[in-house]
């Protein structure tokens, strides 16, 4: 009986336990689609029932181009594929031999991705590779049949088709296999628009339409130009903001679309288009805000900085961005000297301390656009900061997509320099690229003193906790010294801990629980104290790039009071 009686209560606590993460589940899931648009779950149903209709040209037929051009766009990225046998993509290197490597379910879907993109075509060096490239474009067309496997999908035939036109213009080569297939890849991405995602996505399918339109011509590519842009026209007066920000709030997705930007402009000033003519001055009033925030948006290395989804070696450069829009007349490169850039409508400070090549940019953020969070992180307050060239605090990075643990840790408030409560994120981000609950902005101020610079900011993210807990952090620079004052009501009812994540460079050379140093790579000593709670060090590892880890540490300090001052000063 006593059995008997133990199973039941066992089999009941399983089924609340399981009701109780239904329930969690749903409620995550509300939370998400609450913010999507009705035109983006349209198309999610729509997608998921139409069948995509694979073009085949008449026998006989040929494709014929009623206008060719030159192209000379700048080449930045390096050579990824080598000899049509081996590839390298986000530092991984693999054999290509296989005519199933296009679909090797073994590999990262990111990674067959970058495989399918084709941007090897127009990479440093690629004009002495022509033959070479040739033979690996037939090769695609050859072993990725109409409509099937990852070459196929929009964002993929959107890089791919841009990359064929600008190979194929620079080297003159109009291969009527090649256009055929270039027709044929046009067709399916018409098809498949992606109105299911939006943001970066459809700005890619457009921008790949007006390539192809101005390509094929009056006859073939008139319809391609149409929808093109005029969905790009929609899409350049929502996606950049009013202080120039592309609006996912990455620096790295902002230097993606600030090229396409740039790209257009020369498609449009080399073809003399008349329909693209008409845009060129609002794309390039577009481009000039963009490089602005860019430049603000950098550290003294004259690199990005990594809020949101954001690493090095995917973008081009800011220095070859800034040098391509020399190259189109536009100028606006330089970067504001003002003591503090407040670009409020995207949501981030950048500080110019009063120490030469010392920065620190805030994030004052909110998830944005609120309909595709899918490179947003629950880094709300986060900082970073360069101090006499070098960068001291640093975000940890980006190295992976996909649904697994370490991209949700990566997006998490743990792995960025901000306060987090009870473990737990501000914003809630969950299953690779949601976002359920949401951080809001409830305080942003800034003051300029003779001998000060003040920032003031809070967030309501963790209210979803206990109502008293606004998270409010101010920012207070002078020379030499950089105080971060974190305030919490109610701090001792909940485990509150602020975590500092320092750059590989740098290396502790003192610690204790009330403070340490910190050694440059110039051999300056930082002297990092705090008030109102206990410092801690933990290991930890920093992703500059895709696939690519760097061990570091971070210092953690656990909140005991409801002031924590996190003191930094430095000489130099």
């Amino acid at each position: 009986m006593y059995v008997v009686a133990r199973v039941s209560i066992e089999i009941v606590t399983l089924l609340r336990n399981k009701s109780t993460i239904m329930f969690c589940r749903l409620k995550l899931l509300f939370n998400t689609i609450r913010y999507l648009k009705i035109k983006q779950i349209y198309f999610r149903i729509y997608y998921r029932f139409k069948k995509l209709k694979p073009l085949f040209l008449e026998k006989g037929s040929t494709v014929t181009l009623s206008y060719q051009f030159d192209w000379h766009g700048v080449c930045y990225a390096p050579q990824s594929v080598f000899n049509d046998n081996t590839a390298k993509f986000l530092n991984e290197t693999a054999s290509i031999k296989a005519t199933t490597i296009w679909n090797d379910e073994s590999k990262e879907k990111l990674w067959l991705y970058n495989l399918h993109y084709l941007d090897d075509l127009n990479s440093v060096g690629a004009e002495d590779r022509c033959e070479q490239h040739l033979h690996f474009i037939h090769r695609w067309i050859d072993e990725n049949p109409p409509v099937h496997g990852s070459g196929w999908v929009p964002y993929t035939l959107s890089l791919r088709l841009v990359n064929l036109v600008k190979w194929c213009c620079r080297n003159k080569v109009y291969d009527h296999k090649i256009l055929t297939s270039i027709l044929q890849q046009a067709d399916a991405l018409e098809q498949q628009f992606e109105y299911h995602i939006l943001a970066n996505h459809l700005f890619a399918n457009a921008k790949a339409l007006v390539f192809i339109g101005v390509f094929l011509g009056d006859s073939l590519g008139k319809k391609f130009l149409t929808k093109g842009l005029h969905v790009l026209k929609q899409e350049m007066n929502e996606q950049f903001l009013s202080d120039g920000a592309h609006f996912e709030l990455s620096p790295m997705y902002h230097s993606v679309l600030l090229w396409d930007v740039l790209e257009l402009i020369d498609l449009a000033v080399i073809t003399s288009e008349q329909t693209l003519a008409t845009e060129i001055n609002q794309w390039k009033k577009i481009a000039e805000k963009g490089i602005y925030w860019l430049n603000s948006m950098c550290h003294p290395d004259d690199e990005i900085s990594f809020f949101n989804d954001a690493a090095s070696g995917i973008a081009p450069r800011p220095a070859i961005i800034r040098e391509y829009a020399n190259k189109l007349g536009i100028c606006k490169n330089v970067i504001s000297r003002e003591q503090i850039v407040s670009m409020q409508v995207s949501g981030y400070t950048r500080v110019n301390l009063k120490s030469a090549g010392s920065v620190l940019l805030i994030n004052h953020t909110e998830i944005q656009p609120s309909y595709q969070p899918g490179h947003a992180h629950a880094d709300t307050l986060s900082f970073e900061l360069s101090l006499l060239g070098h960068r001291v605090f640093v975000n940890t990075g980006t190295s992976q997509y996909g649904l697994g643990d370490e991209r949700n840790r990566q997006r998490s408030t743990l792995s960025h320099n901000t306060l987090n409560i009870d473990n737990k994120d501000s914003s809630e981000v969950w299953n690779g690229f949601r976002v359920a609950r949401r951080a809001k902005i409830t305080e942003y101020s800034y003051n300029i003193t003779e001998e000060k610079q003040i920032v003031s900011v809070a967030h309501d993210g963790y209210t979803r906790i206990d109502k008293s807990l606004i998270h409010q952090r101010m920012f207070t620079s002078e020379k030499g010294k950089l105080v971060i004052s974190d305030s919490l009501a109610n701090a001792n009812k909940v485990n509150a801990n602020a975590r500092y994540h320092i750059h590989p460079s740098v290396k502790i050379v003192k610690f204790s629980d009330s403070s340490a140093q910190l050694k440059l790579p110039n051999d300056v000593v930082v002297e990092v104290k705090v008030s109102g709670g206990k410092m801690s060090r933990h290991m930890y590892n920093y992703f500059p790039e895709f696939g690519l880890k760097i061990g570091s540490e971070f210092i953690e300090v656990r909140m005991s009071d409801s002031e924590l001052d996190f003191i930094i000063t430095w000489k130099e």
